[in-house]
């Protein structure tokens, strides 16, 4: 086992102890939580918020499950057991004879959640599925993708993802991925900063009361405003561009609003909430909720040099142009 993958382990187990404390606590009756607060007065949000132990649990629901959104013993037992060969497979120094493997065998470097009674990340619709999308999303997800067979998938490095060209994970940066899912949270009077540890990107939140900026002002991340209900900050953000920002997988319109909400529940513990608001393109809005378990590891937020170690956009399109030439022709 590396010494990497063992303060891994180590630190999932502490963040499980601290969440598990806190919902033992609000169990047994306790007063609701009251968060510490800053100098100036807000509630203190800051720290190191991992996303880490919620990987596994799917962004939506097994139709099955129906509006349960808790598994039961026999399920949640399942989940255990796969975790155990996970673990199992990930402790293994060499791939075995005749296995298929990817580029990552064994997946030291990839983390891993912990068996979680959560179904799904969606809670809203009740039945943990994300609605159907409009038809006139489903004209331009078509459309989309026309464009992408005529050009090809490599036929340019704008015929790839966003994430994959290390330009941005997207404004919900924070729900769980297959590895670095560190949110540093840091606040100043009036102001509130994501840093999210996937691509290594910061996202400021005015909390000034001003306005939007125009419409005709967009970006990859939105524009976000920021403020208090009580302990709760909420953070509306619109002026997306549109097409360039996929939710769920689906290409966004110029309608797209997220409203997100972020309550300090326990000392180690952040509750998350993001509703996802856009008439052109889903029947109807939707909602993710998810527990974010405070890093007390003291380790930091380590820059994520995306754009140096991007061999994969390289690779990706220097193969194309080879099989192009291997098949007579050239771009």
């Amino acid at each position: 086992m590396s010494p990497r993958y063992a303060m891994s382990m180590i630190v999932s187990l502490l963040l499980a102890f601290a969440v598990a404390a806190d919902a033992q606590a609000q169990a047994r009756g306790a007063k609701p939580y009251t968060p510490p607060k800053t100098p100036w007065g807000d509630p203190d949000l800051q720290g190191i918020w991992p996303s880490t132990e919620m990987i596994g649990v799917p962004l939506q629901r097994a139709a099955n499950f129906g509006i349960r959104n808790v598994l039961t013993e026999e399920e949640f037992a399942e989940r255990e057991k796969q975790a155990q060969r996970t673990a199992e497979a990930d402790s293994e120094q060499f791939a075995k004879p005749g296995a298929t493997v990817g580029i990552n065998p064994p997946s030291h470097w990839i983390d891993r959640g912990k068996p979680n009674r959560q179904a799904s990340l969606v809670v809203d619709p009740p039945d943990g599925r994300i609605p159907p999308l409009t038809a006139e999303a489903q004209q331009r997800a078509a459309r989309i993708a026309e464009q992408r067979k005529l050009s090809g998938a490599a036929d340019s490095h704008e015929d790839r993802s966003l994430y994959e060209r290390c330009i941005t994970r997207g404004v919900l940066g924070l729900l769980p991925v297959i590895y670095n899912n560190g949110t540093q949270i840091i606040q100043s009077p009036g102001n509130v900063v994501f840093m999210y540890e996937m691509i290594h990107e910061a996202r400021t939140i005015p909390l000034d009361k001003q306005p939007h900026a125009g419409p005709a002002i967009r970006n990859y991340m939105g524009d976000s405003r920021g403020r208090w209900e009580g302990n709760t900050l909420v953070i509306e953000t619109t002026n997306f561009l549109p097409e360039k920002t996929t939710i769920g997988g689906a290409p966004v319109s110029d309608q797209f609003r997220l409203i997100e909400r972020l309550t300090r529940v326990g000392a180690n513990t952040l509750q998350y909430e993001a509703t996802i608001h856009d008439e052109k393109t889903w029947t109807r809005p939707w909602s993710i909720s998810l527990p974010l378990a405070k890093d007390n590891s003291g380790n930091p937020v380590y820059e994520y040099a995306c754009h140096e170690g991007n061999y994969a956009m390289e690779g990706i399109l220097s193969g194309a142009r080879e099989d192009e030439r291997k098949a007579g022709g050239s771009k």
